[in-house]
């Protein structure tokens, strides 16, 4: 099948490159020139494991190209996917939709025949239906089909989600439009992967309702960890025998310094905004986004504490900017909370990530950077692991605090044991939901 994806952000690009390898022709479609520049000559313009492998083999194959003309690369496509950005807009919360219909626009005047647009971008409820009526103003008889295909890729493994997922979620209005989508992900099909078919608004909010879901178990289980602090209790004994419940599971129960990402937050606003416009509010929801913002700022304090009450005049090394391991993606992280905090307290903040910097340099002022752990906790007064990236799993603690002005760990991602800080020199160490 010819297929078009337009944005080649995150989401489009994953998508493009895995429907290439499906066997399908895809144009990836993109208004930065820049962007498209980079990509037709190899380079990936984001960090995930693996993209590059599957670009590179699908482009060589001549299945997979790329385009900032929209119009040429529509003509004749028997789907169009909407990848374009959903920020959170100012003011009210709400998902901004000014790129999904202004992609919705531009396609309705370049298709030539019988067409399915297709949503993947994380939109509110409504949001499909409107893109038709758009293409519909713009192009009175036309026959095409709208559908809602939501992604549900993780950062850092969304190859792997992509090519083996969960499920696939498809919102059509006709059998036709359900018989294109099926085409298009039956290399999935017949490895006997779930394809759901729903109406329209059930896949829409079947994608706001797994990541609300999802970042209120990361918030009860960051909750449950402030108790276990207080009573003595230890949180990973606690979520890993939550976990063993099938009805529960062991994934999003690892206590932490709070969800961040391109999703959560996003998509968390969102849903509570729907739900205000529905009057139906979305109470726990709400809470989650209030309790999180409170869970970053309590390890703040935490690193203070452990200070002697200040970090005034202290050098700080944070490990980890990135809001999760194997991404360059900070948005929302809360390091964007943690860091800026310390810099304005008086610290001097020294910096390592495996891939942050890029960014990082843009969202983190009055920091220096360094390439490795260890440069950055030279001379140090304490170390604050912020990310779990597996280079921090295995340090040489020993190594670590001997190179330390004060050997002082804030081990936000339980990463080591308070015995393993004692054994190796450090003279005082605290994590999240243990008593140290």
């Amino acid at each position: 099948m010819r297929i078009v994806v337009i944005g080649t952000g995150y989401v489009g690009l994953v998508s493009g490159v895995c429907f290439s390898d499906f066997g399908h022709d895809v144009v990836c479609v993109d208004k930065d020139a820049s962007k498209i520049a980079r990509l037709e000559q190899g380079e990936i313009p984001i960090y995930e494991p693996g993209l590059d492998m599957v670009m590179a083999r699908n482009v060589e194959a001549g299945r997979l190209t790329f385009t900032q003309d929209l119009k040429t690369a529509v003509d004749g496509a028997d789907a169009v996917f909407i990848a374009v950005g959903t920020p959170t807009r100012r003011g009210d919360g709400h998902a901004d939709l000014t790129y999904v219909y202004a992609a919705a626009e531009e396609i309705a005047h370049a298709l030539t025949g019988y067409t399915v647009v297709v949503t993947k971008s994380t939109v509110p409820l409504g949001t499909n239906r409107k893109v038709r009526e758009i293409i519909a103003a713009a192009r009175p008889g036309f026959e095409f089909d709208v559908a809602s295909n939501p992604e549900f890729l993780r950062e850092g493994a969304a190859v792997d989600d992509f090519m083996r997922p969960d499920r696939v979620i498809v919102g059509v209005e006709t059998q036709r439009a359900g018989d294109v989508m099926s085409d298009i992900y039956r290399p999935l099909y017949l490895r006997d992967f779930p394809i759901i078919q729903t109406d329209l608004e059930s896949a829409e909010m079947i994608k706001y309702a797994a990541n609300a879901f999802l970042a209120t178990k990361v918030t009860f289980i960051n909750e449950i960890a402030h108790l276990c602090e207080r009573t003595g209790a230890d949180i990973k004994q606690v979520s890993r025998g939550m976990g063993l419940d099938n009805r529960i599971g062991n994934k999003f129960l690892h206590a932490g310094p709070g969800y961040g990402g391109s999703c959560f937050p996003k998509d968390t606003k969102a849903l509570a905004r729907i739900g205000q416009e529905h009057a139906v509010p979305m109470q726990i929801t709400e809470t989650v986004i209030k309790v999180n913002e409170a869970i970053k700022r309590r390890m703040i304090d935490k690193i203070i504490d452990l200070c002697a009450g200040s970090v005034n005049g202290l050098t700080v090394a944070v490990l980890g900017v990135t809001f999760k391991p194997n991404t360059d993606d900070m948005r929302d992280a809360p390091s964007l909370t943690i860091v800026p905090a310390l810099v304005g307290g008086g610290a001097k903040v020294q910096v390592c990530d495996p891939q942050g910097r890029r960014e990082g340099e843009k969202l983190l002022p009055g920091v220096t950077w360094h390439d490795s752990a260890y440069a950055a906790t030279d001379g140090a007064d304490a170390v604050v692991i912020l990310t779990e990236w597996n280079e921090f799993r295995g340090l040489d603690l020993s190594r670590l605090a001997a190179g330390m002005q004060h050997a002082r760990m804030i081990d936000l991602r339980n990463i080591y044991s308070p015995a393993d800080a004692e054994d190796a020199g450090f003279t005082a160490y605290t994590s999240v939901g243990r008593e140290d």
